[in-house]
């Protein structure tokens, strides 16, 4: 099944690099109908003039960013010399503490499909 999410120029520019293996979402109703082995197109936004296709190749859930965080390499996560705390903070720019309360988190790990 192939999936469609936004995402923005510097996490899409660091997929297409292979220095972002990760993709950080929300475990919302839309993330939980995804599986391994799908595929997500990802549309730069907020321009949408550019698309990218990864494969979904692992998943983990987490009950928050800060759990999530802590278990992979701020590397993966297109984040290389971010503290956690600086990673959580920026996340909140995008979601809320109140969506990931109810949502929990989920690490999404990805190939970019050539």
């Amino acid at each position: 099944m192939n999936h469609h999410m936004g995402l923005y120029e510097e996490p899409m520019e660091a997929i297409k690099s292979g220095n972002k293996k990760i993709e950080v979402r929300l475990n919302d109703e839309k993330r939980r109908k995804i599986s391994v082995g799908d595929t997500i197109t990802f549309t730069k936004v907020p321009e949408e003039t550019e698309q990218i296709k990864v494969e979904v190749t692992a998943m983990v859930s987490y009950s928050s960013f800060h759990e999530m965080y802590s278990n992979f390499p701020a590397s993966d996560l297109g984040a290389e010399g971010k503290t956690i705390e600086e990673m959580v903070k920026s996340t909140y720019h995008i979601y809320t503490p109140e969506q990931e309360k109810k949502w929990g988190t989920l690490a999404i790990q990805v190939k970019l499909i050539q």
